[in-house]
Formats: structure tokens, sequence, C-alpha cells
């Protein structure tokens, strides 16, 4: 199939949410830090699959043959039964934040488990009126209507409202604007420690020590979503480690499954004991052929260190696109923390960039037209790096020539 086909399947067959930010080609098959189409043209991945989800590389062997594997002997059977995929995925994810799990099957499911734990928390520890969640403009946190609502963007939630109630927005590093937001009515602080689809933008320490000692205050709990920055992206398994702010709640999907769908929501006591039997549950959260896939992920990040490799090769990124920043007017800021990569550009060509750097076999992604995002794998290896760099290097000149 050929883009022009694809395009009239799309037409035909989809509803009209994709076609804005469709890439000009059909992807059937990847390995590692690459994608070929169906032309067979050759491109690096400087996105993992989109959005920071492939992290472990396209095909990975380990996950690939965990799913062989267990697609030969249990697909899913739902939460009446135990399996155990779920029973290790869940043990190894409390090994590395020590707390309990429930499993899903997205970010957004998993930021709203979230914000129901949280509900019930306030709702145990004080009442009803202890509803609240405060998160930060900018944020995203999903597309359902709770996880909509606590997203810091007015523009996703056009023609959506009304959105549920009780959620407050204060500005991203505003300390000041924070303490003022949280009171005896927070149940919860819901932050992500690098602002992902916004741009890139780390959170500070001051901020971040801010939220955990309001949250100590009121009895509020703090939740880090750790969709995008978590399970080696930023050089250490979670982003909140670079902070030293221990969180009571994060949430975790992308690049969970190694590129098969799985969130997971992990609490610590006492905010993890709010929840009872039926107050929450998913059909296929944490079903056996996802949690091997999973399992054979962290697998792969922790033997494989992929952690340190993100930490080193994302450093090479944001070293040589700073000495781009230095050649070229039209890079004006770089943001970095591992694999995860803002660049501000002067001027509103971020599209012309994006389309340059395809035409020569990089793909990356943009935020609104004066902003690019790179979010490469982990695997992604030096050589690779220079090859990616090499290629927006040409695209920046290009464009900035015209």
């Amino acid at each position: 199939m050929d883009y022009r086909e694809a395009q009239e399947y799309e037409r035909g067959y989809l509803l009209d949410l994709y076609a804005p930010i469709r890439m000009p080609m059909v992807i059937v098959r990847g390995e590692g830090a690459t994608l070929w189409d169906s032309e067979g043209k050759q491109y690096l991945d400087f996105v993992s699959g989109g959005r920071a989800v492939t992290g472990v590389g396209h095909c990975h062997p380990r996950v690939t043959a965990a799913i062989r594997e267990q697609a030969g002997k249990l697909l899913h059977v739902s939460n009446d039964f135990y399996t155990e995929p779920q029973l290790l995925l869940a043990r190894r994810l409390s090994e590395l934040f020590s707390g309990r799990c429930f499993f899903c099957n997205s970010g957004a499911e998993a930021n709203e488990a979230a914000i129901k734990l949280a509900r019930k928390y306030g709702y145990k520890t004080a009442g009803e009126h202890k509803h609240e969640i405060v998160s930060a403009l900018k944020s995203f946190h999903g597309r359902t209507l709770a996880s909509l609502a606590a997203t810091g963007q007015p523009k996703y939630h056009e023609g959506f409202r009304p959105l549920p109630e009780g959620f407050v927005h204060v500005p991203f590093n505003d300390v000041a604007a924070l303490r003022e937001a949280v009171g005896e009515n927070t149940c919860a602080v819901m932050l992500e420690p690098i602002l992902g689809e916004s741009g890139v933008y780390p959170a500070t320490e001051e901020y971040l020590k801010a939220a955990r000692e309001l949250c100590a205050k009121y009895g509020a709990a703090l939740i880090f979503d750790e969709v995008q920055t978590g399970l080696g992206r930023t050089g250490k398994w979670f982003a909140y480690q670079h902070y030293g702010v221990e969180p009571d709640v994060i949430t975790l999907a992308k690049g969970l499954g190694g590129g098969v769908p799985i969130g997971a929501m992990l609490a610590r006591e006492p905010v993890a004991g709010a929840f009872q039997p039926g107050d929450h549950a998913s059909t296929f959260g944490g079903s056996a052929l996802p949690a091997a896939a999973a399992l054979a992920t962290l697998e792969a990040i922790e033997e494989e260190g992929l952690i340190e490799n993100a930490a080193r090769v994302g450093g090479l990124l944001a070293e040589r696109l700073e000495s781009l920043r230095g050649r070229y007017g039209l890079i004006t800021e770089v943001r970095a923390r591992g694999m995860m990569i803002g660049i501000d550009l002067a001027k509103p060509v971020a599209l012309r960039v994006k389309e340059e750097c395809l035409r020569r076999g990089l793909v990356i992604i943009t935020v609104g037209d004066q902003m690019l995002r790179l979010l490469p794998p982990l695997v992604l290896t030096e050589e690779q790096a220079e090859q990616g760099l090499n290629i927006l290097e040409q695209a920046l000149g290009q464009v900035d020539g015209e």
C-alpha cells in the first residue's frame, strides 16, 4: 500500500482525527532506531515510534521473543484470574518504585486511575470537600474527560465542556502560585517533572520540593505523571530521581511495553490503601501478552545499560545541538534531559524543517510552528546520533536560506 492509497483508506474508513499530522509514507518495518516505508526508503527514527513509545527500539529481540512465546500460551484472561506475567511485572515495578500497581492500557487511563485514587484518598481522610486537584498550565495528562480536565491547555478543552469540576491550574515552576492554590480542599498535586507535549520544559527543584512540602502539610497526594519521562528516557529510571523528591503516586505508559499498549499507576501507602475492591478496574489491564512484553522491556533497559546510554548519547546530542545554535541563528534555545530534547526556533518554520528532515531520512516532530522535539530510542548509538544531527543541520541550513 502506498501513501496515496493509505489516504484513500483514511478518508473512507477512519474518523478525521490524524490527517493533519500524518507523515507522507506508510511504515512497514522497524528495527532498533530505523524504520522502512512501503517504497523501501529507510528513516532514522528520532521520536521512538511517535512519542517516546519504542524506547528499547523497534522490534527489540527480547520483546518480540517474549510476545511470540506468550502468544503461544495465553493471550488474555480477565482479572478474575491470576496470571504470572502480571504478577512478575507488578513485583518488578514495585521494586523500582516501592509502591503497589494498577495496570491499564494507556497513559490517559493511568492518570484517570491516579485521579480517582486521589479523590478517594481525600474523601476517606477528610470528606467530600477534599477533592481539588492542582496541576500545571501547559501540562498534558491525556484525552479522557478527567485527564483532559487536569491538562492545563485550554485548546484541548474546546468543544468538550463541561469538563469534570475540581481542577485548578497554576503556572509551571511558579512556587508562589502553587502555594496559593494548594490548601485544605486539595486532595492531590499532579505534575509532570518535565513538560513533554509542550516542548520539554524541566521543572525546577524548588518547584517540585514545594509541591512535596505542600502535599505533606495538607495531607494531599503528590502525583508525578511519568508517562513520557519514565523508564530511562531522561537518563534515570524516573525523571523525579533527578530532583530528590519522592512522589506518592506515579503513572507510566508509552515506553513500558516496548511498543505494546500498557499503562500502570503505582501508589505508596497510605494513599494506595484508599482503593478497595470494586473502586476501579480494567478489562485488559495487565493482561498476559502486554505484561510479558513489559517484563522483557524492563529487562532490556536494565541488562543492556540503556539508561546509561540515554544519558551519554543524549548528552552528546545536547552538546552538538548547542554548537548548532551557535552557528545557526534559527535555533534560539535547546532544552535537553537524556533522550528528551526541545529546540526553539526563531521563525515559524518548524514544519518546513520537519519536512526537510523527512525528505533526507530523519523523523522528528514539531510543537506548534516554532519548536522541534526529539525523543530518540534509548538504544540510539553515537553513530546514529551523528547521522541524525547531520541531517538536521542540512535541513536547518536549507530552511534558513529560503
